[in-house]
């Protein structure tokens, strides 16, 4: 069977990914984080080709932090292919735009807090 999740080949990008951490994944991450939220989340976690941003294997979900990029059509293609892939894996993907964590961390925590519980 074939590893789907942190399979070798994505080892250098995730490393590199970790270490180059957008100011608002860094806000976010020091939430997640130290199983603050009852569950233990993972950073920058490549399933199947994909890395994703945050994913709690506890609850199968996957937190993802959009910027501005995200808006064109071509990556907003990419995104949605993406999250079908992990519905495809019954994981949950909960979306949230830098100006959310930005202008909303509390909002932004609670929606996550839900969802956990």
């Amino acid at each position: 069977m074939k590893q789907i999740f942190n399979s070798k080949h994505l080892l250098q990008k995730r490393r590199r990914l970790r270490k180059n951490l957008t100011p608002q994944e860094i806000v976010l991450w020091s939430k997640l984080r130290r199983e603050q939220m009852g569950c233990k989340f993972r950073r920058q976690h490549a399933i199947g080709n994909y890395i994703v941003d945050f994913y709690c294997p506890e609850k199968k979900l996957i937190i993802e932090i959009d910027g501005a990029q995200h808006k064109r059509a071509k990556d907003t293609k990419y995104d949605t292919k993406r999250t079908r892939y992990f519905e495809s894996l019954e994981i949950k993907v909960l979306r949230f735009w830098n100006n959310e964590i930005n202008k909303n961390l509390d909002g932004v925590v609670l929606k996550i807090e839900e969802y956990l519980k």
